[in-house]
């Protein structure tokens, strides 16, 4: 790989990672209900369903990838239903145990299946790593280390890009300190989380 390619990569990595989208409107949504603690797994989710797609590509199996239409359409279903769930769960959320544990789950594992679903059912994700990654690379030239700092780059890029949403929305959740305005806050994070399951599993 050549400087050039890399800088190409991974200043598109940048853009599809800040770009507002189902990670992005997922993990404000889940550190405006808990805190930026609880937005870890979920982040690590995403990453891991970012990895699972870039190792896709780069052995050949962009072609599976795009033609298991049955399969995606269900991982789909699941995945924006699960976020659905998990919306209302946070708008039905009890403010005042929410204050008193400062919106800990004790579950990560929830978390982090609800990130990999959701990057494992976003289009954007599959068009990027199938379709226009070998525009910046060239695949068959890669080696194990070529392959191991691609990995490293989308992971850097997307935790640093995540957990700065995540931090944003976690602080402005440390400005509502009365039960009425975690109530309000619950609601408008349950919504966006709710909203963005709607629209994973109604997307074409």
């Amino acid at each position: 790989m050549t400087i050039t390619s890399i800088l190409a990569f991974s200043t598109a990595m940048l853009i599809l990672a800040a770009t507002p989208g189902p990670g992005v409107f997922a993990t404000v949504a889940r550190s405006l209900a808990s805190g930026f603690k609880e937005t870890l797994p979920l982040i690590i989710g995403i990453i891991v369903g970012d990895i699972l797609y870039l190792l896709f590509a780069v052995f050949g199996l962009s072609i599976i990838a795009q033609t298991m239409a049955g399969l995606f359409t269900v991982i789909k279903l699941i995945g924006g239903g699960y976020l659905i769930y998990m919306g209302i769960r946070i708008w039905r959320s009890d403010p005042e145990i929410h204050m008193r544990t400062n919106g800990q789950y004790r579950n990560p594992w929830n978390n982090f299946f609800s990130g990999l679903l959701i990057t494992l059912s976003n289009p954007k994700v599959i068009l990027f790593y199938c379709g226009f990654l070998p525009t910046f690379v060239d695949l068959t030239s890669l080696g194990i280390a070529d392959i191991s700092l691609l990995t490293v780059l989308v992971s850097i890029l997307l935790a640093g890009v995540l957990c700065s949403y995540s931090l944003a929305a976690g602080r402005t959740r440390q400005m509502f300190q009365s039960t009425r305005a975690v109530r309000n806050l619950n609601r408008s994070a349950g919504t966006v989380m709710a909203t963005t399951g709607v629209v994973i599993a109604t997307r074409t």
